[in-house]
């Protein structure tokens, strides 16, 4: 057993750990000097990204809430301006109504009268046609009651003109004509 056999073998070979810790120490001044600087700008950048993503996300977030209030604002001005509009239709139409209205009820005033009109023209008309028929009748029924000729026209226009107006007024009466007629033969 060799020089090996003496040595206790926990404790490492020196000249391994000699280059061993040198190695270490280049790896370390090596990975400290070039790798953790971009591993650090990497994550400053990454934070930065995600700060600036997360600050623009919030600069959105309010954008928007502001443009969903600015709507909510001009919908509540559009539903108010729909219901003035409708408030305003509303009145146009009652008031267009009663004006219509008004209109048809001038018309059949209108109408009416001119009704009254025609239907008093017309009894004036069958009053003048009635009067002369009566006198007619009444003149050859006086002719023949009387037994003389009552043919003349100005007198016989008197006559039915004075038996009317007597009749009218209410001055004669049937039973005296029937009874004045009955005494006379």
């Amino acid at each position: 057993m060799g020089a090996g056999v003496d040595a206790v073998p926990i404790y490492p070979y020196l000249p391994e750990l000699i280059f061993g810790t040198i190695v270490f120490a280049l790896f370390w001044w090596f990975t400290a000097k070039k790798i953790v600087p971009s591993l650090e700008k990497a994550y400053a950048e990454r934070t930065a990204a995600i700060e600036g993503g997360m600050q623009a996300a919030e600069k959105a977030q309010a954008e928007a809430a502001a443009a969903k209030k600015q709507y909510e604002d001009q919908l509540g001005d559009a539903r108010a301006e729909a219901a003035r509009i409708r408030e305003h239709a509303k009145e146009q139409g009652a008031q267009i109504v009663a004006e219509m209205r008004e209109q048809a009820q001038a018309e059949a005033n209108r109408i009416t009268q001119t009704a009254h009109k025609q239907v008093e023209a017309e009894r004036q008309q069958a009053m003048v046609q009635l009067r002369g028929e009566v006198g007619t009748i009444s003149t050859a029924l006086a002719s023949k009651i009387v037994g003389e000729s009552l043919e003349d026209e100005t007198r016989q226009r008197g006559i039915v003109d004075r038996f009317l107006a007597d009749l009218e007024a209410g001055d004669v009466q049937p039973e005296k004509l029937g009874a004045g007629s009955e005494q006379g033969s």
